[in-house]
């Protein structure tokens, strides 16, 4: 066989798949071509089927390069809200600690408020009203009887202050300025009382002066003759109860 042929048959089997196949008939090799065949197409599809693996891996490392940048973000919005739930509790702190500073300066006010209602109510208050207050007050707290207030005339004399209840009858004069002659009238009148008006005499008596100021010998006046001497805040003698059955 000439050179030339063979080059030729060379070109046709590597060219000319119906050519290889009739030659590898007439050789007895057709179905070990077969499987060749067979087996190339199955490495192609594995190689097909390995770069589609590949290529789905590369897919999924980049979802997950993805995921973690999901769970990057996720942790840091939640370090943002921690620290935005840190500023909200001393925002809330702040707010309890001005309320109770407020609460306290609301209770200051109220007092204040008080107090100066009690000296208005004082100022508003005739003499003898602010007397009969207090006076009632204290008998109350030391002897736990109620007393109410009224002025009396007997005869031509005026007396500031009279109340009675149960076996007790007070009477009292109220003055800005306690003398001895207004503690020597304070028993006059309680002497008037019983000549004229013996109908408003009970068994116990408490005499009582109110004033804002006393002078020294007219406490000591008063002490003598058991006249109990108040102020709006003090005692300046001390109480005494009379009975009927002693002279005055």
């Amino acid at each position: 066989m000439s050179a030339s042929i063979k080059r030729r048959f060379l070109e046709l089997l590597d060219k000319d798949e119906e050519f290889r196949l009739v030659v590898a008939a007439k050789l007895g090799l057709s179905e070990e071509y077969e499987k060749l065949d067979a087996m190339q197409h199955t490495i192609e599809k594995l190689v097909e089927e390995v770069k589609a693996l590949r290529e789905g891996q590369e897919k999924l490392w980049q979802n997950v390069d993805k995921l973690w940048l999901e769970v990057k973000a996720l942790r840091e919005g939640q370090e943002k809200l921690w620290q935005n739930v840190d500023k909200l509790w001393l925002e809330v702190k702040a707010l309890r600690e001005g309320q109770e500073k407020l609460f306290i300066e609301q209770q200051k006010l109220t007092r204040e408020v008080h107090d100066v209602s009690v000296t208005l109510q004082r100022l508003t208050l005739t003499e003898e009203e602010e007397a009969a207050e207090v006076i009632a007050y204290r008998v109350r707290t030391k002897l736990g009887v109620d007393l109410v207030f009224s002025r009396k005339f007997v005869d031509s004399s005026e007396i500031d202050l009279y109340a009675s209840q149960g076996d007790l009858w007070v009477i009292g004069e109220a003055t800005t300025r306690l003398g001895v002659r207004l503690v020597d009238e304070i028993d006059e009148k309680v002497d008037l009382v019983r000549r004229l008006r013996p109908n408003l005499v009970k068994p116990n008596l408490i005499k009582v002066a109110y004033t804002i100021v006393a002078l020294d010998e007219a406490i000591e006046e008063a002490k003598r003759k058991g006249v109990w001497v108040l102020t709006w805040k003090d005692e300046l003698s001390p109480l005494v109860v009379h009975t009927e059955n002693a002279r005055l």
